[in-house]
């Protein structure tokens, strides 16, 4: 087993296999499965971008812009929210080609265990921001 796919398949604190499943499938390049894993009206708000709903357009989505991302989640922690539903809390690093940066993914899984919301937030400074821009 590869290190990028034991850590997509066991990060500390988490034990909730559809967050697993989507960090292993991103990480394959696994555009389709990884939108699966939403809800029918499921929602992905990726970093600088407005939510993106429906598992086709979120498919549609992670093909045009997550082809060169991986994803290292390092720790979470997962809560049980007052209508049933779970959110969990993961941190660690998203690496491209040319940065790496600290991540966080947020996700509230539905009571059948799908993504009904994912939003993931860049942890850096605007300076830090800026300076990720890829040269033209």
């Amino acid at each position: 087993m590869k290190v990028a796919e034991y850590l997509s398949n066991h990060i500390p604190g988490i034990t909730e296999s559809t967050v697993l499943e989507y960090f292993t499938n991103l990480n394959a390049g696994n555009f389709t499965a990884t939108s699966a894993l939403f809800a029918v009206e499921g929602i992905m708000y990726p970093p600088f971008e407005s939510g993106i709903v429906g598992s086709e357009a979120i498919a549609r989505y992670l093909q045009k812009e997550a082809q060169d991302i991986k994803a290292e989640p390092q720790q979470g922690i997962a809560e049980t929210l007052e209508n049933g539903h779970r959110q969990v809390q993961v941190t660690g690093k998203a690496h491209t080609s040319w940065c790496s940066v600290n991540v966080l993914w947020l996700f509230v899984l539905n009571q059948q265990q799908q993504i009904a919301e994912a939003k993931i937030k860049l942890l850096a400074s605007p300076q830090e921001l800026l300076a990720l821009r890829p040269e033209k």
